[in-house]
This record gives structure tokens, C-alpha cells and sequence, in this order.
């Protein structure tokens, strides 16, 4: 597996990272535990070693499924959690919190449950409005000089939030939504990443599993999966976002691979800096997914893919309109 080095401070990690949400929550009825530590452990031993969970999934269930999952394993793995989003046990859902002493509560909770002393990469999960960045930094870079925390990192957060957060302590990675059908950091974020020396991970670089082509109608997902209300899963949107798919899939074909391939491919050629987390709970996909690696495409392949899929080609928003007051913040 090939490494990639997200922003200036020595965070070096696989090519292609885990994401580990649907293991716990959002995609329907999680599978089991020991199914996902065998995963886990898998993809330990093909090389990847860059894990991303939160405490909000589950809520809380999915760090410490990968704190089990890592015990013993520690050296080999680096990992990344994320606070924000306050949730309680029950899964109920109280708001976004970017306050000093909500911080330090979130991250020794997060320690215990991963079964760790040092977070390796420590993300502010959507921006809190309400508090000021430097407070929320500030209380980060504590964590990072008391040893709680190694490398410090922001998810959907603007440009200039990005930059004075970069001034009270220096940003290692953001993390985005980016895909073929979700191209939105490409307008300003890349530019700000290579200006300030920030590393940018890729969340849904598979557009939820859309542009795998695996989902054909609404019906392939279990009713208690979000995605169900996603407007990019809706009605006339999804048919017109398969149509760009089928055709994505005929260029995979003609390159002998799959489309999730193709799009993971794409999604590493963008920049030297972007490291794709895919997620999944499978072994097959897992493997389709690290193949993508191995991939180089050219100039004409990454044309003709933005030819049958430009920017801007996916019909609805990313999230319903409550959540996408939430971005870019």
C-alpha cells in the first residue's frame, strides 16, 4: 500500500484510509461486531492502516468497536475520531458544541472507549457558530500538549474559519465531502490546503455507494437507512444520478475494473495531498477498494470520466436543507 503524507506536521498514512460509520450506524441495522473487527483486521493486514470513526456514531458504539478491534494493534494503526455533535445514549441529538470544556470532556471519553492514550488525528466535526475557532482550537492544541492528541484536523469548515484556526494552531488535515459527484472543495478549499500545507481526506468518495452502481432503486436499501432521505436518493434525482453512473460504469469496463475503481482512482489523481476514506462493511469491497490504489489514469481516461460526469452533474443536495446549514461554516 502506498502512503501519503497529510499536511506539514508527519502525519503519513495509507493511500486509502477506512471509514468506519457504517459498521455502526446511518446504512440500517449494523452488522456484527465480530464481522467488522475481522474487517478491520483485514484491512490491517493489506496495508491499510488509516481508521476514522466519531463519538456521535453509534452514537459512541463505533470507537469502541474499533478500540477492540485495534487492542494489541496500536502500533500499526493510526487513528482518527471526531467530537461535535452531542449526542446521549439513547441516540438522541442535543446540537453542535465547540466549547473548551465540552472538548476535553469528549476527548477523555473518546480515549477511554478506543482503549488508547493518543488520538492520532482529532477532527472538530462541524463548526460550532456559537463559539468562537480560536476557543475550539485553543482547547484542541491543549490536548495536543498535555499528549492527548497527536495531530489536530477540521470537517467541513470554511476558508476563512480554516485559516484562523491555522493561525491559533496549525491544521494538519480537513475533511470533506469529495467525490465525482460532490466537487465542491475544488472552487476554494484545495487552494487554501496547498497554501496553508493542510492535508485533505475524502469522506464519501464513493458518493454513499451511489456511484459503485451497486444501487439500482430505493428499494436496495433497508428501511432504516438515511440515505433513504437523502435528496440525491429521491425520486427523479436518483434516476438521473444513476444515468451518470451506468455511464461511468461503461469506462470502468473498458479499463477492466469496477466503477467504485474508477471512482476512487479519480478521486487520488485530484492531488498528491487527498487521502479517499472509503467505507464499507464487506471484505470484497474492501479489496475492489484498495485495488484503486494500483490505478494510474491517464489524461484522456480523467477526461473522458468528467466528460460523462462534469462537475456539478448530480442532481440534489448533499444533505436535506437542515444539515447543509451545517457546512462550510
Amino acid at each position: 500500500m502506498q502512503t501519503r503524507t497529510l499536511g506539514t506536521q508527519g502525519l503519513a498514512v495509507s493511500a486509502i484510509g477506512l471509514g468506519c460509520m457504517g459498521m455502526s450506524e446511518f446504512y440500517g441495522t449494523a452488522d456484527d461486531s465480530a464481522a467488522s473487527i475481522k474487517l478491520i483486521h483485514e484491512a490491517l493486514a493489506r496495508g491499510l492502516n488509516f481508521f476514522d470513526s466519531a463519538d456521535m456514531y453509534g452514537p459512541f458504539t463505533n470507537e469502541e468497536l474499533l478500540g477492540r478491534a485495534l487492542s494489541g494493534k496500536r502500533k500499526d494503526a493510526v487513528i482518527a475520531t471526531k467530537f461535535g455533535f452531542v449526542r446521549d445514549d439513547r441516540g438522541g441529538w442535543h446540537g453542535v458544541s465547540g466549547r473548551p470544556d465540552y472538548i476535553k470532556t469528549a476527548c477523555d471519553a473518546s480515549l477511554r472507549r478506543l482503549q488508547v492514550e493518543t488520538i492520532d488525528l482529532y477532527y472538530q466535526h462541524r463548526v460550532d457558530p456559537t463559539v468562537p475557532i480560536e476557543d475550539t482550537v485553543g482547547a484542541m492544541a491543549d490536548l495536543v500538549r498535555a499528549g492527548k492528541v497527536r495531530y489536530l484536523g477540521l470537517s467541513e469548515a470554511g476558508a476563512e474559519t480554516i485559516r484562523r484556526a491555522h493561525r491559533e494552531h496549525p491544521i494538519s488535515v480537513l475533511q470533506t465531502e469529495y467525490s465525482l459527484w460532490s466537487r465542491d472543495p475544488e472552487a476554494e478549499h484545495f487552494a487554501l490546503c496547498r497554501e496553508l500545507g493542510i492535508g485533505f481526506v475524502a469522506y464519501s468518495p464513493l458518493g454513499r455507494g451511489f456511484l459503485t452502481g451497486s444501487i439500482r432503486k430505493i428499494d436496495d436499501l433497508k428501511a432504516d437507512d438515511f440515505r433513504r432521505s437523502s435528496p440525491r436518493f429521491l425520486a427523479e434525482n436518483f434516476q438521473r444520478n444513476l444515468d451518470v453512473v451506468d455511464q461511468v460504469q461503461a469506462i470502468a469496463k473498458s479499463r477492466e475494473c469496477s466503477a467504485a475503481q474508477i471512482a476512487l482512482a479519480w478521486v487520488l489523481s485530484r492531488n498528491s495531498f487527498i487521502v479517499p476514506i472509503p467505507g464499507t462493511t464487506k471484505l470484497a469491497r474492501l479489496e475492489e477498494n484498495l485495488g484503486a490504489a494500483d490505478i494510474t489514469l491517464s489524461a484522456d481516461e480523467i477526461a473522458a470520466i468528467e466528460a460523462v460526469a462534469p462537475k456539478g452533474f448530480a442532481a440534489g443536495e448533499r444533505y436535506p436543507a437542515a444539515r447543509m446549514t451545517m457546512l462550510n461554516l
